[in-house]
């Protein structure tokens, strides 16, 4: 635990120094909710037109949300975290080019550890993302507008959605640029697994705009298992009893593909590892 540590300490510590880290989350996070979220707004096709980007008579089929925006922040969130993570998980195949991996893997440290502090150090940096784009949502023009009751324990089952997805993508491709020769090689995976996670989800769009054979697919998707259940305490407030019920299906959901990236990660890193 300690090596893990130490090494996502390191990791952490070089971006945050990095002053201009943040500001491509920062342009990130105000293109897709105020050039996409206005631009693609199912409101601007109603006669007439709404008032404050409102959904109108469209509200019940995008969850009761009050607009666009307020329903497309939580699967941005989710969007953030994927293509993020595409990114930060390059950093051990750079580390390998330069030489610092050869050097970690004659330390005295658990080769387990390399591994683990990617995944720590990745998912810290993916919920600060994701943070980011949270709070940027309610400064939009036609900004994110939060249910009735919505309080700290709406915020904690925020905070668990997107903690779980982060872990999520993070075992994965962390596994997958330990087990990467080049950035080439860690690019072409990711890209290939990238839009076929992100456009079968209901990250942009309600499950009801899927057609029938794509639904089943887009139920089981961890983006809109994460969107679907930050959505509901974002939209809604203060839960029902069936929406409680269905967060904490979707959170339970976010836990396998934990459970089940964390095994995958784990032994790609370990056969790489282990190779050389």
């Amino acid at each position: 635990m300690s090596d893990t540590l130490a090494l996502s300490g390191r990791s952490l510590l070089k971006w945050i120094r990095s002053p201009f880290s943040l500001i491509p989350i920062v342009i990130q996070a105000v293109v897709w909710l105020l050039l996409f979220g206005n631009s693609f707004n199912p409101a601007n096709s109603l006669p007439g037109g709404t008032t404050g980007g409102s959904l109108g008579l469209l509200a019940p089929a995008f969850g009761g949300a009050q607009n666009y925006i307020t329903f497309l922040t939580p699967g941005v969130m989710a969007m953030i975290a994927l293509t993020g993570m595409t990114f930060l998980g390059v950093d051990f195949v750079l580390d390998r080019l330069n030489g610092y991996a050869d050097m970690l893997k004659t330390a005295p440290i658990a080769r387990s550890s390399i591994y683990f502090g990617g995944v720590l150090q990745n998912t810290v940096k993916a919920i600060v993302q994701t943070t980011i784009t949270f709070i940027v949502a309610f400064v939009v023009p036609n900004g994110m507008r939060v249910g009735t009751g919505f309080g700290i324990l709406n915020l904690a089952g925020i905070f668990a959605a997107v903690v779980l997805l982060t872990t999520v993508f993070s075992t994965l491709f962390t596994g997958i640029s330990v087990s990467a020769k080049s950035t080439d090689s860690f690019f072409a995976v990711v890209n290939f697994l990238f839009f076929p996670v992100a456009f079968t989800s209901v990250a942009l769009f309600p499950l009801s705009f899927f057609p029938s054979w794509l639904k089943p697919i887009a139920q089981i998707n961890p983006i809109s298992l994460a969107s679907e259940a930050i959505r509901l305490v974002v939209v809604n407030g203060a839960l029902t009893a069936a929406q409680f019920s269905s967060f904490i299906g979707d959170l339970a959901g976010l836990a396998v593909y934990v459970l089940l990236f964390a095994i995958l990660g784990t032994l790609m890193a370990r056969n790489a590892l282990k190779a050389e």
